[in-house]
């Protein structure tokens, strides 16, 4: 049988523990970005395009009936190429490489640009076959921003490629 003075030393103990569990969940005022700041995240994930080439004639005529596809494409993916402008100056230049034992994997990145709030010219250029010169994606345009405001740069080739959200 317990002791009143442990009872009463036990209810103080986890009394304090309570307390400070629940200062410290409720008192320090965490802000993930300052309240004039707006955010920009860029999140793309994007299979790298193939680099097919043409088989010749004379390399059609070399190979077994049941073998003869035009096109010789290799199973690993291309590099993706990615550029970010945020009001005419560079912000982000990168080389995604393709992800997987044989590259053949997804190519992924993510980045934050915390901005004051306001209106912002946005540029964002991709490519996703480095054989091909220049880029095959752009998407520019001028975004106003609130303060606190998130805004999403995303790639979907079904919607056309690039876009903000």
């Amino acid at each position: 049988m317990l002791k009143p003075a442990a009872i009463a030393g036990q209810v103080i103990l986890y009394g304090a523990f309570a307390s400070f569990i629940g200062y410290f969940a409720t008192s320090p005022k965490y802000r993930q970005i300052p309240p004039d700041v707006a955010l920009i995240k860029l999140s793309i994930s994007h299979l790298g395009d193939r680099e097919c080439r043409k088989r010749t004639p004379e390399e059609l005529a070399k190979l077994p009936p049941n073998m003869r596809a035009p096109l010789d494409c290799p199973r690993e993916r291309s590099d993706i190429k990615l550029e970010v402008d945020l009001d005419g100056q560079p912000a982000f230049r990168t080389v995604m490489h393709p992800t997987g034992l044989y590259k053949d994997g997804v190519s992924t990145v993510y980045k934050r640009f915390e901005l004051k709030a306001g209106v912002h010219q946005v540029a964002v250029r991709m490519n996703d076959n480095r054989t091909k010169p220049g880029f095959n994606f752009v998407k520019e345009g001028e975004v106003s921003l609130a303060p606190a405001q998130v805004m999403v740069i995303d790639f979907n080739p079904d919607k056309g490629g690039l876009f903000f959200k």
